[in-house]
């Protein structure tokens, strides 16, 4: 008889729809750079290139929802994150992807009694609980995306937006006439 899987936390499934849809941004913002030499143009007094947001938000997200949540063995380098230049933009499209995959694999492996237990991994030297992390993860990304979106408009000129943070593309998204 096959396992029955628990049912995922109501709070996780909104979670990692909301970071689904802020990947999806943060391609679109990657692919809205016209050159993509000015992802790692840098600006006085803006201290990370539009590349190294996406290095770091996509290591972050692999490391913390894809290693230490669904075990899918990922081996952050965080230095390496800033460190790095000129990064092929499909290479940081790839990291978008896996950054996704492991949302959702990180997300399903998680249940109610995980969310209220500490996270796996000691955060800047403190226990936190999992359900705690997981929306700091979701604010800090939204905070680096927003970077991400002011660095590509100040080095491309470019005043437009790419349609950021959607409601529409939020998993529960639906015609307004159906329930």
């Amino acid at each position: 008889m096959p396992t029955r899987r628990a049912k995922q936390p109501e709070q996780l499934v909104a979670l990692a729809a909301m970071l689904d849809r802020d990947l999806a941004t943060l391609r679109r913002e990657v692919e809205a750079y016209p050159d993509e030499r000015d992802l790692w143009r840098e600006v006085p007094g803006v201290p990370n290139v539009g590349g190294t947001l996406v290095l770091h938000l996509t290591g972050n997200l692999q490391h913390y929802f894809g290693a230490r949540l669904a075990g899918t063995g990922y081996v952050r380098d965080r230095p390496a994150e800033f460190a790095r230049r000129n990064v092929p933009r499909p290479e940081l499209l790839r990291e978008i992807d896996a950054a996704r995959a492991a949302v959702k694999a990180g997300s399903s492996a998680v249940g109610t009694a995980q969310l209220a237990a500490d996270f796996p991994e000691l955060v800047g030297g403190s226990r936190v609980k999992t359900g705690d992390y997981l929306v700091h993860l979701a604010v800090h990304f939204a905070y680096h995306l927003g970077q991400l979106d002011y660095h590509r408009r100040v080095v491309t000129g470019m005043n437009t937006g790419v349609d950021a943070v959607r409601p529409v593309e939020l998993s529960s998204a639906r015609p307004a006439g159906q329930r």
